[in-house]
């Protein structure tokens, strides 16, 4: 599946500021002026701020202004509904009015009031719709920078709710939003970039975009910024983010940046503009060629290494869109992005790695001599790069590469084999995580071609090494039992020799948290609530074990109560630990019946209640248990 356009968050609300803390020493406040709870409490608040914004002093209006916005941001549903008598049918009409203001700040306050009910479809707003759209074109050339930031978001979701209104003006609109997207103020330009996305998912969006089409391209294309779009991880678990330190913006070594890895998963213009770019290319699919290749081959053999960096970030992004008129370009374009994987700045190292997992589909599809040999050597020697970042995305490429390839992989299960373990030594604590995933993809991908005595000596004794580091309290299990589950579905009889000390921590990693959800749930004031994913990835591993060594499983089995546990399991309320037990259980009655068959009668209920669709997974797990089940009674 290819990366979704990443999440957009420019509807949540702004941060308030926080109220500031009594001053020292001061008495606390009396039981009569603690702020009461919600408006309906306080009927005279509305009516006196509204009055307020009468007043001739600027600061008393402003103040006022700014106590209302955060009002209609808190408490929109209420301000629209019979509870408080409807005061939208006053206050709309009012915030209309100061739209023309002659203070910027004052402007912006009013429309960032609407703009909260726009969503919603308040009934005050939808009767003045004509009145506030008609007044906000009349400020589209404002000159303060967040009066343009709010009327591009008021477009923006009038374009997802009332597009009816707009389809009229659609061609000045889209002008304006091409104008904004290159805004001078960044944040102004972010918010109208978003409109391309709302429109992308519009059934109009092909037919008013096509006069634009040059246009877009241009504006879409430019790069402003090094910092890289975020390329896809495979399962959300596992996901955690490196990023190269932004003051040497392009250092090879290791730094070490343990806690700012927020920076890269920052929302920015370059990202708003590449998910775009997907969306769009996915709406008009090879029609956008003509208009972007003759700006993409400016971009992508460019000198200056940001722009040759934005280029490749482009190709990457309408990958998707626009794969089949791509196709006649790839035998040219993949040995250059090839190329690519060993440049000098460690920005286009990375996006490399991306846009080539983006392709890889079509890579695996031609002889292997071609392009995924010298793909899968220069994505290897990725793996191994000094840049934190680069050893991310090329992991993560070529966990993608290996999900498209699968068995094409075994002529060279050793070179890459060499490689993963190698950067077991290599890697800090965030890229291991993703290195735990591309082993198990390779598993999953090469199967019981995994299971030779040479493959298995490389692999099992750094896995085994950290399964021994790793205490039963580490949340860094996770991701290595899912990596083991893989490993040993795929090794079968080879996991033999490692079987014993791995099953037993995962029983007890399930009673533990059995134990702890037991305690909590008696004395919660007492106890923590436990992390139910202990119980959960350990459940699978268990599958895993089950699944690989068959019959080989019996012997663990009756050596501990893993039924007992299972039972509790399956009647847990979390719906994800009553989907992973099933699936043990389904893969023990497979395995050893024998210790199945006694626990029928107090089972079966059990999964008979769990046939309930509205939990999907939990009920195909427990659907495909009990056939199982009725495959050995006969």
């Amino acid at each position: 599946n290819p990366p979704k356009p990443l999440p957009n968050p420019s509807n949540s609300s702004p941060n308030h500021p926080k109220p500031l803390p009594n001053p020292p020493n001061s008495p606390p406040d009396p039981p009569h002026l603690r702020p009461p709870g919600e408006l309906q409490m306080w009927p005279e608040l509305l009516p006196q701020l509204c009055n307020l914004l009468n007043s001739e002093d600027y600061n008393t209006c402003e103040g006022a202004f700014g106590a209302l916005q955060k009002i209609c941001e808190d408490s929109s549903e209420l301000l629209d509904s019979d509870a408080l008598n409807r005061p939208l049918n006053v206050m709309i009409p009012k915030f209309l009015q100061f739209f023309k203001h002659c203070s910027p700040k004052i402007r912006s306050h009013a429309i960032a009031c609407v703009n909260q009910f726009i969503m919603d479809r308040a009934q005050a707003l939808m009767e003045n719709i004509d009145t506030f759209i008609e007044h906000l074109f009349a400020l589209a050339v404002d000159e303060d920078p967040e009066v343009r930031k709010n009327v591009c978001r008021a477009l923006v979701m009038l374009l997802e709710v009332r597009i009816d209104r707009l389809i009229p003006h659609m061609y000045s609109i889209i002008q304006y939003m091409l104008q904004r997207t290159q805004d001078s103020d960044e944040n102004v330009a972010l918010e109208a970039c978003e409109f391309w996305l709302t429109l992308a998912e519009q059934p109009i969006c092909k037919d008013v975009l096509t006069a634009h089409l040059g246009d877009v391209e241009e504006d879409e294309a430019v790069p402003d910024s090094d910092q890289d779009i975020k390329p896809r991880f495979h399962k959300s678990r596992t996901v955690t983010l490196a990023h190269e330190e932004q003051r040497g913006g392009d250092g090879d070594g290791d730094g070490d940046d343990e806690d700012d890895d927020d920076t890269l998963s920052d929302w920015n213009l370059r990202k708003c503009s590449a998910a775009a770019l997907d969306v769009l290319a996915n709406v008009f699919r090879e029609e956008l060629l003509p208009h972007l290749l003759p700006l993409l081959k400016e971009l992508l053999f460019h000198l200056e290494w940001v722009v040759k960096e934005s280029g490749i970030l482009v190709l990457g992004a309408i990958a998707e869109g626009c794969m089949q008129g791509m196709v006649p370009y790839l035998p040219e374009l993949i040995p250059h992005l090839i190329r690519c994987l060993a440049d000098r700045k460690a920005l286009v190292r990375s996006i490399a790695c991306w846009t080539l997992s983006r392709y890889a589909h079509w890579v695996v599809a031609q002889p292997p001599e071609l392009y995924l040999k010298p793909l899968m050597t220069e994505l290897l020697q990725r793996i191994l790069d000094g840049n934190k970042r680069v050893q991310e995305a090329a992991c993560s490429a070529f966990a993608t590469l290996e999900e498209e390839a699968c068995t094409e992989l075994v002529p060279y299960l050793s070179f890459i084999l060499d490689t993963l373990v190698f950067a077991f030594g290599k890697y800090q604590h965030k890229n291991l995580l993703i290195l735990y995933d591309a082993i198990g993809t390779l598993a999953d991908s090469v199967g019981h071609h995994l299971n030779q005595p040479e493959y298995i000596q490389k692999l099992m004794p750094p896995l085994i090494q950290k399964w021994n580091e790793l205490k039963d309290e580490d949340k860094d299990l996770f991701p290595l039992l899912e990596c083991l589950s893989s490993v040993a579905t795929a090794l079968q009889s080879g996991f033999l020799p490692y079987c014993e000390p791995v099953y037993q921590r995962c029983v007890t990693l399930v009673q533990k948290t059995l134990a702890q959800a037991m305690m909590y749930n008696q004395h919660p004031e007492q106890y923590e609530a436990p992390d139910k994913d202990f119980m959960i990835v350990a459940l699978d591993l268990l599958s895993g074990l089950a699944e690989g060594l068959g019959g080989h499983v019996e012997q663990l089995v009756a050596r501990s109560n893993i039924m007992t546990l299972l039972f509790q399991c399956m009647q847990d309320t979390m719906p994800e630990v009553r989907q992973s037990s099933f699936a043990l259980l389904g893969d023990l009655t497979k395995a050893c019946f024998v210790h199945v068959k006694p626990c029928i009668a107090e089972f079966m209920p059990i999964l008979g209640t769990n046939l309930n669709p509205e939990f999907i997974s939990v009920c195909n797990n427990a659907t495909w248990a009990i056939g199982e089940i009725c495959m050995q009674m006969g």
